[in-house]
């Protein structure tokens, strides 16, 4: 893992990647937005409304995985002290606050014609909305201190505390009655949605996640580049002081 802990390292190695991971975001969201809005059914309860469920169960799972990520990269930062895993939490955090705002906006129109509520205090969607302030919180104290040092310490314990959310998401309607249906896809049965459904649905899935990976790159490229220009200017401000001084 500290094989990647130098910059210059990282930077090439993502210079590879990126095309690559921009080429197969454009491809799949292509492909799967054709699959889901021109060949994939209508539901037979729901209508043309269940298409919304390509948007908005793969920006729930992103939701999920990417603050996984996040509290990965933090707890990594803490314990091994990484010095990329804070630039990758950070990096992070807007890209699953923009996952989590998806989900949480489609999933109100979504509910609106099959709930007829935009919003229910559902235990999952609460729990959601948690996480959503999570990332916000982490966004807040990552450039709430002077010190960015103790910012990055303060989001990363937030990160590992929030994480206890995320099992809380994932089963909450197995715990509670909520509106949500149980899963429907990982199943020791078999997926319970059609292959008709089911391939555009899992398309727009990697595709989320490909962007993910694309947009984290541009991220950490952007934060890297920003501290060594901070260095090089302190460097030139205490190599004037050290030159007024001789």
């Amino acid at each position: 893992m500290h094989r990647f802990a130098n910059p210059n390292r990282f930077l090439r190695i993502a210079a590879l990647i990126l095309p690559w991971s921009a080429a197969i975001t454009v491809t799949l969201l292509v492909v799967g937005l054709y699959l889901a809005l021109k060949v994939s059914p209508a539901d037979y309860q729901q209508g043309e409304s269940v298409r919304i469920m390509y948007v908005h169960v793969p920006a729930a799972w992103m939701a999920l995985f990417v603050y996984s990520c996040l509290a990965g990269a933090s707890a990594i930062a803490l314990i091994w002290k990484h010095p990329l895993a804070n630039l990758a939490a950070k990096a992070s955090a807007p890209i699953g606050a923009c996952f989590t705002f998806i989900a949480l906006t489609t999933g109100a129109i979504w509910g609106k014609p099959i709930w007829d509520a935009w919003w229910v205090w559902d235990a999952r969607l609460t729990s959601v909305l948690i996480l959503f302030f999570f990332y916000m919180g982490h966004m807040a104290l990552t450039s709430a201190f002077e010190d960015a040092s103790r910012g990055e310490r303060a989001a990363a314990i937030l990160a590992l505390v929030g994480f206890i959310n995320i099992p809380v998401i994932k089963w909450s309607v197995d715990w509670w009655n909520t509106l949500h249906q149980p899963a429907s896809i990982v199943r020791l049965d078999g997926p319970a949605i059609h292959a008709s459904m089911l391939a555009p649905l899992l398309i727009m899935a990697a595709s989320f996640a490909t962007y993910y990976v694309s947009v984290l790159i541009l991220r950490l490229r952007s934060e890297i580049l920003a501290r060594k220009m901070d260095a090089l200017r302190l460097t030139r401000v205490r190599d004037s002081q050290e030159a007024h001084s001789l």
